[in-house]
């Protein structure tokens, strides 16, 4: 409820003038490297021969409201959410890890404009909250983990026009995320092996496709 009531506000905010506005919505793949949670995978559950990787997928959803403060500039709010999943079989059972990233972003373009087409280059900074909740082999229990972080955005992106005031949106992001290390109960997720707090860091690419609406 929190978030839909700050979607609300942002978009009471950006609709001053409704001929300056662009709202996109779009979804993507994002390929996520998380050190240190995926140490904590390959040290503690998954098998030798099936170990995590350097890079994994997670699916990113993503709306945007734009503002053009002038032809080469915009500012905008990007609502990103990300979710990854990850789930092994061992001999006590079925380890299971899911997380929920929200990630609201402030954003600057400097935005190239043409006949039926738009170029934007962007960079900026927000807020990250994420949930995790895992589940133990044999335990038949699930634990939830929070945290509040913070991360870095950089984007390329191009509208081409499909109608009047309709736009195809393909998007390129590169993010670092400071997740910082979730707890449950101000007890955090612990990696035996290594004897130290797992962290939900991460560095991530994304490739996105969805529609821009220019108001």
């Amino acid at each position: 409820m929190k978030y839909l009531s700050f979607l609300v506000l942002v978009l009471l905010m950006f609709s001053v003038s409704y001929s300056q506005v662009e709202v996109r919505g779009s979804m993507g793949v994002d390929f996520v490297s998380t050190p240190s949670l995926y140490d904590y995978f390959n040290q503690n559950f998954a098998a030798s021969n099936n170990q995590v990787g350097s890079f994994n997928a997670a699916v990113m959803f993503s709306g945007e409201v734009d503002y053009d403060v002038s032809q080469t500039y915009e500012i905008g709010l990007d609502l990103g959410y990300r979710l990854y999943s990850y789930n092994t079989q061992n001999t006590f059972g079925t380890y299971d890890l899911k997380y929920h990233n929200f990630m609201p972003t402030l954003v600057n373009y400097y935005v190239i404009n043409g006949e039926g087409y738009q170029f934007k280059f962007g960079a900026g900074a927000g807020i990250r909250f994420l949930s995790a909740d895992e589940s133990l082999p044999a335990t038949g229990t699930t634990q939830s983990y929070s945290s509040t972080g913070f991360g870095i955005l950089l984007r390329g992106a191009g509208n081409t026009r499909l109608s009047k005031n309709v736009y195809i949106n393909i998007g390129l992001d590169a993010r670092y995320d400071f997740n910082g290390e979730p707890t449950n109960g101000g007890k955090p997720l612990y990696n035996f092996a290594t004897k130290s707090n797992v962290n939900f860091n991460s560095l991530s690419v994304g490739l996105s496709l969805g529609l821009t609406f220019f108001l």
